[in-house]
């Protein structure tokens, strides 16, 4: 079975894994901070020296950091001008459990907003939705099955598990052929649509 390359940095930490024959062969992780850019491709030269050839590069989609993901799709599609290999992405927080597991995952999506997921077996089969209240992420709770996980630390109140969503358990989906919602052309994915500043107009036009 040919090698499977999977890069996520949607949360406070960023990985990269090398999967092959239903078992991890690498895993790396580290902060994910400002200077990820230049952080994470030394990580990736040391997991790629001896790699076998790669099929496939798996990248974490968010919700989450968008620079984060935004990097790590740019690094993917940089190793596949490369190493070859077809790019798939699979949501983040698909990755906050195991690949048997369900799970509820949820964020705050700033600006008095939430996201919520309903995670079985590696698939999201509900979202990830943007909800407009804590009230309507209440009910989305009440309604879903399984704990209750978050790439962040979350107020007491909503009894969250702080989970790291690892770059192993999206290879491990990839290699199942679970949650991959893109192919090809990767995009994070947007809980509302991106804020772009457009430059002020010249004096005088």
């Amino acid at each position: 079975m040919n090698c499977i390359l999977a890069l996520e940095a949607s949360s406070d930490f960023a990985s990269a894994a090398l999967w092959q024959d239903g078992k991890i062969l690498a895993h790396r992780e580290f902060p994910s901070k400002r200077s990820l850019s230049a952080d994470l491709f030394p990580v990736l030269w040391e997991l790629l020296e001896n790699a076998p050839p790669i099929a496939r590069i798996v990248v974490g989609l968010g919700p989450g950091s968008y620079a984060g993901v935004r990097i790590t799709i740019a690094a993917a599609i940089g190793l596949q001008s490369v190493l070859g290999g077809r790019l798939e992405g699979i949501p983040s927080v698909a990755a906050l459990g195991a690949a048997d597991e369900t799970f509820q995952a949820i964020g705050d999506a700033r600006r008095g907003t939430w996201y919520y997921t309903q995670v079985v077996r590696g698939l999201c089969v509900e979202g990830p939705l943007l909800l407009d209240s804590a009230e309507a992420l209440r009910a989305a709770l009440a309604a879903g099955q399984g704990p209750v996980r978050s790439s962040e630390t979350l107020p007491v109140e909503w009894a969250c598990q702080a989970v790291i969503p690892r770059a192993g358990v999206l290879a491990e989906l990839a290699a199942l052929g679970i949650g991959v919602c893109q192919e090809g052309e990767l995009e994070p994915l947007y809980l509302r649509p991106p804020h772009i500043t457009l430059p002020a107009a010249p004096k005088g036009a």
